[in-house]
């Protein structure tokens, strides 16, 4: 699914007069919960999940190419851990 899709159908969903007003929505709360992980924080909903950022340490790989072992620095990841509510539904 697009984020146009998702827009049509949210704006469907939350009964909202135009894709406009649903597409300022959306794009608010990705922006909202782009701030609170650029900040450091998590964003956890109940029964949906747990957005958050985690520190990849440092490690050696290999280039699969040359087969060169390169070391890979120390870097921030945004992780999600899906609620039990949601998982439970994905799962029928």
């Amino acid at each position: 699914m697009t984020k146009q899709e998702f827009i049509a159908l949210y704006q469907e969903k939350m009964e909202l007069s135009s894709k406009k007003e649903a597409e300022t929505l959306v794009n608010g709360f990705f922006s909202t919960l782009e701030e609170v992980l650029v900040k450091g924080d998590e964003l956890s909903v109940l029964g949906f999940g747990k957005f958050e950022v985690i520190t990849q340490s440092a490690r050696t790989c290999r280039n699969p190419q040359t087969g060169a072992q390169m070391q890979v620095p120390e870097k921030k990841v945004v992780k999600f851990r899906v609620g039990k509510g949601l998982a439970e539904k994905v799962a029928k």
